[in-house]
Protein backbone atom coordinates (compact mmCIF):
# COMPACT_ATOMS: atom_id res chain seq x y z
CA UNK A 1 0.00 0.00 0.00
CA UNK A 2 1.99 3.11 -1.03
CA UNK A 3 1.55 5.93 1.18
CA UNK A 4 2.55 8.51 -1.55
CA UNK A 5 -0.79 8.47 -2.13
CA UNK A 6 -2.40 8.56 1.21
CA UNK A 7 0.07 11.34 2.14
CA UNK A 8 -0.65 13.29 -0.53
CA UNK A 9 -4.71 13.13 -0.12
CA UNK A 10 -3.76 13.70 3.61
CA UNK A 11 -1.64 17.19 2.12
CA UNK A 12 -4.77 18.38 0.03
CA UNK A 13 -7.13 17.92 3.58
CA UNK A 14 -4.46 20.16 5.62
CA UNK A 15 -3.98 22.85 2.92
CA UNK A 16 -7.80 23.13 2.01
CA UNK A 17 -7.92 23.42 5.94
CA UNK A 18 -5.41 26.39 6.36
CA UNK A 19 -7.07 27.75 3.23
CA UNK A 20 -10.10 27.93 5.35
CA UNK A 21 -8.52 29.00 8.34
CA UNK A 22 -6.74 32.27 6.12
CA UNK A 23 -9.99 33.04 4.10
CA UNK A 24 -11.97 33.55 7.86
CA UNK A 25 -9.65 35.61 9.34
CA UNK A 26 -9.28 37.60 5.96
CA UNK A 27 -12.90 37.77 6.34
CA UNK A 28 -12.52 38.76 9.76
CA UNK A 29 -10.25 41.66 8.66
CA UNK A 30 -12.79 42.68 6.11
CA UNK A 31 -10.56 41.78 3.21
CA UNK A 32 -13.96 40.13 1.35
CA UNK A 33 -11.47 39.93 -2.12
CA UNK A 34 -8.90 38.07 -0.25
CA UNK A 35 -11.20 35.93 1.92
CA UNK A 36 -12.74 34.83 -1.94
CA UNK A 37 -9.72 34.06 -3.18
CA UNK A 38 -9.06 31.75 -0.31
CA UNK A 39 -12.24 30.30 -0.19
CA UNK A 40 -11.61 29.36 -4.00
CA UNK A 41 -8.34 27.90 -2.92
CA UNK A 42 -9.68 25.68 -0.40
CA UNK A 43 -12.64 24.37 -2.55
CA UNK A 44 -9.69 23.17 -5.18
CA UNK A 45 -7.69 21.88 -2.16
CA UNK A 46 -10.52 19.96 -1.22
CA UNK A 47 -11.91 18.69 -4.80
CA UNK A 48 -7.98 17.44 -5.16
CA UNK A 49 -8.43 15.49 -1.48
CA UNK A 50 -11.20 13.85 -2.78
CA UNK A 51 -10.13 12.99 -6.26
CA UNK A 52 -7.26 11.26 -4.48
CA UNK A 53 -9.33 9.28 -1.57
CA UNK A 54 -11.32 8.26 -4.55
CA UNK A 55 -8.70 6.68 -6.82
CA UNK A 56 -7.02 4.92 -3.59
CA UNK A 57 -10.88 3.86 -2.85
CA UNK A 58 -11.04 2.43 -6.50
CA UNK A 59 -7.50 0.73 -6.38
CA UNK A 60 -8.53 -1.14 -2.95
CA UNK A 61 -6.05 0.94 -0.79
CA UNK A 62 -7.95 2.05 1.63
CA UNK A 63 -6.91 1.66 5.02
CA UNK A 64 -8.71 -0.83 7.32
Amino acid sequence: MPTTHHSAAAERHLQAAHAHEAAAASHDKNDHMGAHELSMQAMEHSREAHRLSEELAKQGLTTK
